[in-house]
């Protein structure tokens, strides 16, 4: 079982930043594919990164809405991954959802294919 907890949302201005932290337990998360997927009211979650270790290297993926604004990165030996976003916009407000998969070498999209889910963290930008 792994257990995922989100932090570092919060309430930001347009054009403003913010850095997400997804705390994950599990003793082999270094094999873990990692994503981010907001949820607005209203609507599916949505993938917008997605963050994969193999051979040493990571390697990312982002959904072309938040490409050069945010970037996914992870600390293996803090079993954490992170989202930094900059340049917010109103329409990234959502509640944002850390998800693990204990597939090993792959980046996943696709929220159907993850195991694991955090409990959320709000994120707010004021227009």
């Amino acid at each position: 079982q792994v257990q995922l907890v989100e932090s570092g949302g919060g309430l930001v201005q347009t054009g403003g930043s913010l850095r997400l932290s997804c705390a994950a337990s599990g003793r082999t998360f270094s094999s873990y594919a990692m994503g981010w997927f907001p949820q607005a009211p209203g609507k599916e979650r949505e993938f917008v990164a997605a963050i994969s270790w193999s051979g040493g290297s990571a390697y990312a993926y982002y959904a072309a809405s938040v490409k050069g604004r945010f970037t996914i990165s992870r600390d293996n030996a803090k079993n954490t991954v992170y989202l930094q976003m900059s340049s917010l916009k109103p329409e990234d407000t959502a509640v944002y959802y850390c998800a693990a998969s204990v597939v090993v070498g792959r980046t996943i999209l696709s929220a159907g294919e993850y195991d694991y889910w955090g409990q959320g963290t709000q994120v707010t930008v004021s227009s």
